[in-house]
């Protein structure tokens, strides 16, 4: 997991050693900030990025829902190129301790103080 500019990211797809954290974070712009998925794609030792929704997105044409990367990397990638797709990870919450396992912890004060 990598996280830029206060956004997580977790690779879901690496092909030919293509991913580079280093070179995704000082290639990362805000732009990108809307999208679900990023797809990164190598052409002439260059890293390119391309932002994707969920498929079910509001926001999401033709052309940015993630199923079409398979036809972005066939028509718009260097054929065979290394790229590598990551996906926006939510911040979970903290986890909260069940009611049960509170009242464990008071009855164990409670019989320690007894």
């Amino acid at each position: 997991m990598v996280c830029v500019n206060g956004i997580n990211y977790e690779v879901i797809k690496e092909f030919r050693d293509g991913w580079n954290e280093e070179e995704f974070t000082s290639r990362y712009s805000e732009i990108l900030h809307k999208y679900d998925y990023i797809v990164g794609d190598w052409g002439y030792n260059q890293l390119r990025l391309r932002g994707f929704f969920e498929d079910n997105s509001d926001k999401a044409n033709y052309e940015t829902k993630f199923s079409s990367v398979p036809e972005y990397l066939l028509e718009f990638c260097n054929f065979g190129c290394p790229y590598f797709i990551v996906k926006k990870v939510k911040a979970s919450e903290p986890k909260k301790e069940s009611r049960k396992s509170l009242d464990k912890k008071e009855m164990n004060k409670a019989e320690k103080g007894s």
